[in-house]
């Protein structure tokens, strides 16, 4: 992806056409040209192939932005799947309050030029929206009328999100495949139906008798969820203290929280410190969705959070590879693979 190929981010105040819907649709259409070009790319010119499954713009960065930008780096083919257009977000950003969902409609719109600088910033090249630009809607958190309504990513037929995904496993050929926990990390319904659509797709790619008009067969060898360790959020609840700030979901203990993940049940920590600034370029490229500070950036219920470098996951599928380090964990996606 180049700046040529790259959308410019709507200005500051821009405002929307009035037909709000088809505007945000347009922009997706623009924003997306080129980013996934067939031409530009054969996928098996690349020994190593990654897909993600993100439910929202942001969520790819915050969560494994480094691990994306590092084997980017490393000549891997980075693929990034988002399954909605983050258009229920709330915005930090006080001139561009207007873009909220109950107000003009247009923080999706938005959120495709902050998602194009990102990937960017974090040198992936292959980006795409489940089902194209604008298929499904953000599905807000459980039990809110966004998440009621028939066009969300919650409601979507789940059948037809599978096949999407499959067709995008059989064209790309990843040996990897990264997703969310059942839980979604935290209990988003986008996050839930992620993983739901990517572990079924993950399954049905590889086999020749589902939909055999969508590609030629290709079973993916690895899926892994990403994690958050305990210890790695009571560190944080710890540095937050030491800086004065008193208040982190209310707890004092990473047990206390409903977030994150039992150390022991983490398999893989991939250190990509060295990539940590590209992770932090891109955190500031969703400027509606996060604001940065040194090492801390807040996301939109300004909790503070560390941003590290180093990115930890749960080996879902598959053969576990070779570990290192005292807790033996993988330290490569495509540990026992090569």
């Amino acid at each position: 992806m180049s700046d040529a190929t790259l959308p410019p981010p709507p200005d500051p105040g821009e405002k929307l056409p009035a037909d709000a819907a088809e505007a945000v649709l347009a922009e997706a259409a623009t924003a997306v040209d080129g980013l996934a070009d067939p031409e530009a790319f054969a996928p098996l010119d690349h020994p190593r192939r990654l897909l993600l499954v993100h439910a929202h713009p942001d969520d790819e960065t915050i969560g494994t932005g480094a691990t994306m930008a590092k084997y980017a780096a490393q000549h891997a083919l980075v693929t990034l799947v988002t399954c909605t257009l983050g258009e229920e977000g709330e915005v930090l950003v006080p001139e561009l309050e207007h873009l909220a969902a109950d107000r003009e409609d247009g923080l999706g719109q938005h959120r495709i030029g902050e998602l194009a600088a990102a990937c960017e910033a974090l040198g992936v090249r292959d980006h795409r929206f489940l089902g194209g630009p604008g298929r499904w809607r953000d599905s807000g958190m459980m039990d809110t009328p966004a998440n009621a309504r028939p066009d969300t990513f919650w409601q979507a037929p789940f059948d037809e999100a599978v096949r999407e995904l499959v067709a995008v496993v059989r064209e790309i050929r990843p040996q990897v495949v990264i997703t969310y926990d059942d839980n979604g990390g935290y209990g988003h319904p986008d996050h839930i139906q992620a993983h739901r659509v990517a572990t079924a797709a993950f399954d049905a790619a590889g086999d020749p008798s589902y939909e055999p008009g969508v590609g030629e067969p290709w079973q993916a060898s690895k899926l892994y969820h990403t994690a958050f360790p305990k210890s790695v959020l009571q560190a944080g609840i710890d540095q937050l203290k030491a800086s004065g700030e008193t208040n982190f979901f209310g707890a004092d203990s990473a047990e206390d929280l409903p977030i994150g993940t039992p150390d022991d049940q983490v398999t893989t920590e991939v250190d990509a410190r060295d990539w940590l600034e590209a992770k932090t370029a891109a955190m500031r490229a969703h400027k509606t969705q996060i604001e940065v500070d040194g090492p801390f950036f807040a996301l939109s219920n300004n909790i503070g959070q560390r941003a590290f470098g180093v990115e930890y996951f749960v080996l879902a599928r598959g053969e576990r590879g070779p570990g290192a380090g005292p807790q033996g964990r993988e330290d490569d996606l495509f540990a026992g693979l090569d």
